[in-house]
């Protein structure tokens, strides 16, 4: 088993300490940008990961639907063969859809389809792969924790096992886990009665769904690499879920038409079903969430969905209410929304990934330390990656990135990092941030301050710092594949921006 000496802690210790501590330069206003807004054609998300994300080798083949019960052992089996060491996580992210689908199925074919929407389009999957790195990176770091949650792992029968024993009482049917749904006794034109503890009381007796075998409550195994648990797959699913629900309540706070290039689930299905959609996202990833057994994991992805609101309506209040000058609480708050909308994900599920590797999970505190390094790498990364997405909204579009640019997140009257940082050095921006850059040629006047500015050149040097420092946490674990391609992550997010 691996194992870590004191200097090693205390060396990860002083590191994480030094990184969360404030950076006394940042004499700046700003106001947080979107992750996802109304005129972009593209996801910022999807185009901010475009090159990160091919530090993988790219999956042989995509899956679909109608391949979620078959295709993960399948993949994973031809994985083990490559001399690739990430060869099981592209395989992994290669199935996601269908996986994903497994989880969204609903007896209302309307929510159905809304649900599944935006899984259509083959993202970048950002989390999920920040996810499994960091399991296949920390994996055994917990010593005792770590054989623990690998043996109850293999105590499951299924992930999908209900926490509810009496049947019916959830009323939570997914045909794509239970089959289709039937008429069964659950009748709500009768009255609710406890049923007998008797095999002669039919009336009364709800027998529970039974669960359709998935290869997804199996293990993740590669000669040569730690394997990374099916709680840990399952968790990969749940952060993909948060992030695309909180893509269809942007999208209806946005009036985006378009996303990741396609028409936006709003402009196609209404604003009412995508908004009830988000919210079924949101509960099948709780009920997910719940199922893992880890009361501390529960905690942490429960916060981000509320950092997700939180982050929105710190947007909301920028835009209406806006600095009048730049100070240092200004940059401040838009530092912790650009954490609160885009950071605090990464960060909390890379902490929740260690947790369900068996990390200072509560039994003892073996690996404590790992957890603090998984979530300082998030944050860090996070932050990083919504600092390059500000800069590129200034530079001419690029293609290969996805991003429209030309000021698409100005004509939604956010001031980001580069426009904020030009205000120092040129009051003359103040005006066109106080009236949200509405007037015909605003936007046009605000780029052309921020290009005679040294703003671009602050916001990327920033940039560099946050991945600098993420890059300085996940050298402290011990090295293997996984951690180098975690490290390719922090120079990738920077490399966007030449």
């Amino acid at each position: 088993m691996l194992s870590r000496n004191a200097r090693s802690i205390a060396r990860a210790s002083r590191s994480i300490s030094q990184s969360s501590k404030p950076r006394r330069h940042l004499n700046t206003t700003c106001i947080i940008s979107s992750p996802s807004t109304s005129s972009k054609q593209q996801s910022a998300w999807a185009a901010a990961t475009e090159s990160a994300h091919s530090i993988l080798t790219p999956p042989s083949s995509s899956s679909s639907s109608s391949s979620s019960s078959s295709t993960s052992s399948s993949s994973s089996s031809n994985a083990s063969s490559l001399d690739d060491p990430l060869a099981v996580i592209n395989a992994e992210i290669g199935n996601l859809k269908s996986s994903l689908f497994r989880m969204l199925g609903s007896s209302n074919s309307a929510l159905d389809t809304v649900a599944k929407y935006y899984f259509q389009a083959e993202g970048k999957h950002l989390r999920p792969l920040l996810v499994l790195l960091i399991s296949q990176a920390t994996n055994g770091l917990g010593e005792k924790g770590w054989e623990q949650v690998q043996i109850e792992n293999r105590l499951r029968k299924s992930l999908d096992d209900s926490l509810t024993s009496q049947g019916g009482v959830l009323n939570d049917w997914n045909p794509e886990v239970n089959g289709k749904e039937g008429d069964h006794n659950n009748l709500f034109s009768n009255p609710f009665k406890i049923p007998v503890n008797n095999n002669n009381d039919q009336q009364n007796k709800i027998e529970q769904p039974k669960i359709l075998k998935s290869e997804f409550d199996e293990e993740l195994k590669q000669n040569g690499q730690p394997i990374i648990l099916p709680t840990q797959r399952r968790l990969a699913s749940i952060t993909e879920m948060i992030h695309v629900a909180s893509l269809l309540h942007d999208d209806v706070i946005d009036n985006s038409n378009l996303r990741r290039g396609e028409p936006s689930a709003p402009s196609t299905f209404g604003n009412k079903l995508s908004i009830l959609s988000g919210d079924f996202l949101l509960g099948r990833a709780s009920v997910a969430l719940a199922r893992l057994g880890s009361r501390e994991v529960v905690e942490l992805l429960a916060t981000v969905i509320a950092n997700l609101v939180e982050g929105e309506v710190m947007q909301l209040k920028a835009t209406s209410k806006p600095e009048t000058k730049p100070t240092i609480k200004g940059f401040e708050d838009y530092m912790r929304k650009t954490y609160l909308k885009t950071a605090s994900l990464m960060a909390k599920s890379a902490r929740a990934a260690v947790i369900l590797g068996g990390c200072g999970n509560g039994i003892n505190k073996e690996g404590e330390w790992v957890k603090d390094v998984a979530y300082g790498y998030g944050r860090n990364l996070g932050i990083a990656f919504q600092l390059i997405d500000d800069a590129l909204d200034f530079l001419p579009p690029d293609p290969s990135l996805g991003k429209p640019s030309l000021g698409a997140d100005l004509r939604l009257g956010l001031a980001t990092a580069p426009a904020l940082f030009a205000w120092e050095k040129y009051p003359e921006m103040g005006p066109l941030i106080l009236r949200k850059f509405n007037q015909p040629g605003d936007v046009e006047l605000a780029r052309e301050i921020v290009g005679k500015s040294d703003g671009l050149k602050r916001t990327i040097e920033l940039a560099k710092t946050f991945a600098g420092s993420a890059r300085e946490l996940i050298e402290l674990l011990p090295e293997s594949g996984a951690r180098e391609a975690l490290i390719g992550l922090t120079k990738k997010v920077v490399e966007r921006v030449k």
